[in-house]
């Protein structure tokens, strides 16, 4: 974990690169050589983001670096023992936060990316609760008071997309349980998290959202609802939150390669379909939406909150409308 290597110029640590300007190459191998024997020197190996880029301010050339760590962090990933809710929860614990994954079902999924955290030298929690019950996300809550008195991350992940029901022939107990998780359960574990965060004058609340929270989805009405009230929700939030120095972002994917979906893009008509939609031409992996969840949650992005920011290879921005009118 420690190694620092180099590959054509390239900065290797933890598995992320960066390139330094070659002027400054050796400079900035010995700079990230402090910064990983002062962390070694405290014992606890964290993963080291860093940007070198030379900049001219008012007629100086200055470097400018950017570090990325949560190390110290308290963090909660709800629906965090797979998918995108795992790549999350996994790279929180590379960036040093200690994460508690929540889960409501597949337990020894849950307690594999606890045991994966804890060997990257994170604290982790595997926290079992429906976040659509009330009663048991706080009860989640209280465990996490138990253990490390307090939170300062939360990520919103858990979501249903429920079954494909156009409207007049919709199951209302169905469609209302799409919301009861996706909507109802990112307020009640923001209620809960808020409760703690604002006393403290900090946290950031990190709101999975989608495409769908602006793009239509035909047989998916209860999703599209959800998610667009999520990201009313995170603006509200974050109005509310934002003078207690707490601020509450979503993160919305586009279409993104998991275990769920690969029906979807391991078939060529599915996969040529979902790449018709997406200007970058290939579909998402869990890593585009975790790392950019990293930034969020960090100092980095510390003046940025209540909006939503897309990961979706350009799925928003209309391809249709590239040819034609």
């Amino acid at each position: 974990m420690t190694r620092l290597k180099s590959d054509e110029g390239w900065v290797r640590w933890e598995g992320y690169l960066e390139r330094p300007p070659p002027v400054r190459r050796k400079a900035a191998y010995r700079t990230i050589l402090r910064m990983i024997r002062a962390q070694l020197a405290r014992e606890r190996p964290t993963t080291l983001y860093a940007v070198f880029n030379r900049v001219t301010f008012q007629g100086r050339e200055e470097e400018v670096r950017v570090d990325i760590s949560l190390a110290g962090k308290r963090a909660l990933v709800t629906g965090g023992n797979s998918g995108i809710g795992a790549g999350i929860a996994l790279a929180l614990g590379a960036a040093g936060a200690d994460v508690a994954v929540n889960y409501v079902a597949n337990p020894e999924d849950a307690y594999g990316i606890k045991a994966r955290l804890e060997s990257g030298g994170s604290r982790a929690l595997a926290v079992k609760a429906d976040v659509s019950d009330p009663e048991q996300v706080s009860a989640m809550f209280t465990r996490l008071d138990e253990a490390w008195s307090g939170v300062d991350i939360l990520v919103n992940n858990a979501g249903i997309d429920g079954e494909r029901q156009v409207a007049w022939e919709a199951d209302f107990a169905a469609w209302r349980k799409v919301l009861e998780v996706n909507l109802f359960g990112a307020f009640s574990c923001s209620h809960e998290a808020l409760k703690r965060m604002v006393p403290q004058k900090s946290g950031v609340i990190l709101n999975l959202s989608s495409v769908h929270e602006t793009i239509p989805w035909t047989g998916y009405s209860a999703y599209t609802a959800a998610k667009a009230g999520v990201s009313m929700l995170t603006r509200t939030l974050s109005q509310e939150a934002a003078p207690h120095g707490v601020r509450v972002v979503a993160l919305a994917p586009g279409a993104v390669k998991t275990s769920i979906n690969r029906s979807v893009w391991s078939d060529p008509t599915g996969a040529r379909d979902l790449l018709e939609k997406i200007p970058l031409n290939r579909i998402g992996e869990v890593d585009d939406v975790a790392k950019m969840a990293v930034v969020l949650v960090s100092d980095v992005a510390g003046y940025v909150t209540g909006t939503t920011v897309f990961v979706d290879g350009g799925m928003t921005d209309y391809p249709d409308f590239a040819h034609g009118g």
